[in-house]
Order: C-alpha cells, then structure tokens, then sequence
C-alpha cells in the first residue's frame, strides 16, 4: 500500500530555500520522493539543495514570472521568506515597515499569484505558507512582523475558498521559536533565547528539520481534506497561559 505522504512524480517548488527552514523543507520534500525546485535570492547557498536551484526575489513580480515561465505544472508550492526589524513601533521608520510588509505579505501574495497557473494545470495541488506563533501572540519590537503573520492566516483561508473549485489547497504552517539564521539576534543574547525555551511546554527550542513533518503532511494526500487551516508547530508555545505553575 501506497504511503499517504508519498510524493513521487509530484514537483514541488520551495521558495527560500537557502537556509533555515526552507532548506530543510525542500530536502524533506524531495526525501519524500517529491521533484524539488529551490529557489532563493542566493543562489550559490543552493548548492545541493533540490534537483533544481534558481533566482527568485518575492518582491519583484518580473522575477517571479521568469521563475515560473517554463515551469509547467506544479503540485506543491511552499513559500517561505520573511523578514523581521526587531523595533517597538516609535522607533520603526516608515520604509523599515514598508519593506516588512513587502517582503512577508506582498511576497507571499505574489508568489502565490504568479503560480496559479502552474498549480491550476496540475489539477490536484496544495500551497503551503508561512505564519508564525506571532499571528496570534506578541512581544515589544515584534508588531510589524506579527501583524503580516496574521494577515497570512486571513491571505490562507481567502485562498482556499477561491482556489477550491481548481483542485488547490492552501493551509500555512506557525512555527514557534526556531534555531535557524533568522533568529540569531535572540540567541546573542543567553536571557532572550532561554525565555523563549522556557516559554514553549517542550522547554527548548526546536530545529529546521522538526517543522519539516507538517509540511510534508499538508503536501501530501495525508490532508486531501485540510484545508483553509494553521497548524502550529510550536512546542506549546500557544497553548500555555502565562509562565508560573501554582502546582509546581
């Protein structure tokens, strides 16, 4: 018997693919049988990173359509890049938010835009974005970045209603607090990075690689019928009210 999460003859574009949680989900993808293109702004970090590697900037809709120009159909479309400017909002300057939003909303959005036509001609497809635990709870210095986190939750269930009637499925993935060169300003600092262990039910941090299932499995036949939803791979990060424990 077939494996629901087997991805053989399917091609699945991952894009920020580079490093981090990217990199680990095109190598999970392609370990799960799946024809994998990575794509990134830096293409020479792609180096053994798919079966295929190529240019892609989110921001420029010119070359997302170079992207998907020759790309025919595509089954599944991951898309991960953001950027986060760590400032309490007084002290954010307008571009700072303006270049926020164009790179983890109007990136996001386009990148899905441009792709319809692929994942259309595939006729059964799935797309898989990218929110985070600060769609729903916030830190100072995080409000820019939390609020294009939560306007991808409300970006994800738009599109499955509309996308339904062509076969797609759009859900997103919330990861919690991960190890990866996104987050290295919070891991030079020994207090930050504990509080951030410490707040997740696991008591730690997780890898690029443990986000890895939720994506395969949203991929995949295993949720033929999932769709419109978040899943949190979080650690209890979401689920846990406040910090203190009376019965401890």
């Amino acid at each position: 018997m077939r494996s629901p999460f087997d991805l053989t003859g399917r091609k699945a574009l991952v894009i920020g693919a580079a490093s981090g949680i990217g990199r680990a989900v095109a190598m999970g993808l392609k370990e799960h049988g799946a024809y994998v293109i990575a794509a990134d702004l830096n293409v020479k970090a792609l180096d053994g990173v798919g079966d295929e590697q190529r240019f892609c900037d989110v921001t420029d809709v010119g070359s997302l359509r170079e992207l998907y120009r020759d790309i025919g159909e595509l089954h599944v479309l991951v898309v991960t890049p953001a950027i986060n400017i760590r400032k309490k909002i007084e002290d954010y300057t307008y571009e700072e938010f303006r270049r926020v939003v164009e790179v983890n909303l109007f990136g996001t959005f386009a990148a899905v835009k441009e792709g319809l036509d692929a994942l259309k001609r595939a006729g059964r497809s799935s797309v898989v974005l990218f929110s985070s635990v600060r769609a729903v709870t916030v830190e100072p210095g995080q409000g820019p970045y939390a609020a294009t986190k939560a306007a991808i939750v409300q970006l994800v269930k738009a599109m499955a209603v509309e996308f339904a009637p062509y076969g797609i499925r759009v859900n997103a993935v919330a990861p919690g607090i991960v190890d990866t060169p996104f987050t290295e300003q919070i891991k030079k600092r020994p207090e930050w990075a504990r509080a951030y262990a410490e707040k997740t039910a696991l008591r730690r941090w997780a890898s690029p690689e443990e986000v890895v299932g939720a994506v395969v499995f949203l991929a995949s036949d295993a949720s033929s019928y999932v769709t419109g939803t978040v899943i949190y791979v979080d650690g209890g990060w979401t689920a846990i009210d406040g910090r203190f424990d009376p019965f401890a």
